[in-house]
């Protein structure tokens, strides 16, 4: 990633969260809880995937992945944040807050996308039992896990290298506890608007794509569970896209608050507390979803736990 830095600002401070230094310890603890249940439950869920081979299915192969990007950009975010509550001035260096961009930019969109990937599978699953099998098959489960890295990098080098390409001369404080791109761009001293609207375009993109996939592949579902006959099948056949549906419902929700309402009701303010949300919150929600909700997972976790108990036996 070449970024052309030829501004003088070489850093930038953060307002964080919260101006109240006896608030901070409180947050502090409140946010590590955060994050080691996120790392604790994202590989909790990891691991047995990987271990029990009755997971081995192309909806748990996509889970993994969903995991492994949560833990992924929460990392991003949250250890930096931790030791700011700690910090006078919260500062980060001019690379650090591209590089924090890169990465959020990266996982952001990947994230989407396999959401995407996974409702596909859900509706190839339910509306093609029988084809289930053949049509997800290695190959295609590969290329629907390597499309959201590849589009994550995509819009992340458009983002990040439009962004850091342009001139900021101060002031360098920004609005929030991480390089997040609306306050950021708010910094710049030369004319952002062209910048905007390429961030605009390729990340709307993004979201249209991923979540036109999702809804035409779940007005198919719905279709699809209508034609069954029997309460207790349709409840089943429910049952198996709740916990995904209730994933893509809450990350799409927030996204939608954070950069989709209108400029009238913009607030940096309102924004950073629903960016706690998405990069602290919702890596931490995804694996207690799927778990509480999936049986298979449950018994997997169990499973995987009682044979390294009996393993130090």
């Amino acid at each position: 990633m070449a970024i052309e830095n030829n501004t003088r600002v070489t850093e930038f401070i953060f307002t964080g969260l919260s101006y109240n230094p006896q608030f901070q310890i409180f947050l502090f603890l409140l946010f590590l809880s955060f994050y080691l249940i996120n790392l604790t439950g994202n590989l909790g869920m990891i691991i047995p995937i990987q271990v029990d081979s009755r997971l081995h299915t192309p909806m748990y192969f996509f889970l993994s992945h969903l995991s492994f990007v949560d833990i992924c950009f929460s990392s991003v975010v949250s250890p930096k944040m931790l030791t700011d509550f700690f910090m006078k001035r919260k500062v980060i260096s001019f690379l650090g807050c591209a590089l924090q961009q890169w990465f959020l930019g990266f996982f952001v969109a990947a994230e989407c996308i396999l959401l995407a990937s996974m409702a596909y599978d859900r509706y190839v699953a339910i509306c093609n039992p029988l084809l289930y099998s053949i049509a997800m098959s290695q190959r295609l489960c590969i290329q629907l896990v390597v499309g959201p890295y590849v589009i994550g990098f995509v819009n992340t080098m458009t983002h990040t290298t439009n962004a850091f390409r342009l001139s900021f001369c101060g002031p360098n404080v920004i609005n929030h506890f991480f390089c997040d791109m609306s306050p950021l761009l708010s910094l710049v001293c030369a004319d952002s608007r062209l910048t905007k609207l390429v961030v605009f375009v390729v990340a709307g993109a993004v979201g249209v794509f991923s979540g036109l996939t999702i809804v035409v592949s779940y007005m198919y579902i719905l279709i699809a569970i209508m034609k069954i006959h029997s309460a207790e099948g349709r409840r089943k056949a429910f049952s198996t896209c709740s916990s995904h549906l209730t994933a893509v419902s809450i990350l799409y929700g927030t996204l939608f608050f954070i950069y989709v309402r209108p400029s009238a009701s913009f607030s940096l303010d309102i924004n950073k507390v629903v960016s706690v949300f998405y990069t602290a919150v919702i890596p931490m929600l995804n694996p207690l979803i799927y778990s509480l909700r999936n049986k298979e997972v449950k018994d997997a976790i169990h499973r995987t736990v009682t044979r390294r108990k009996m393993c130090r036996v």
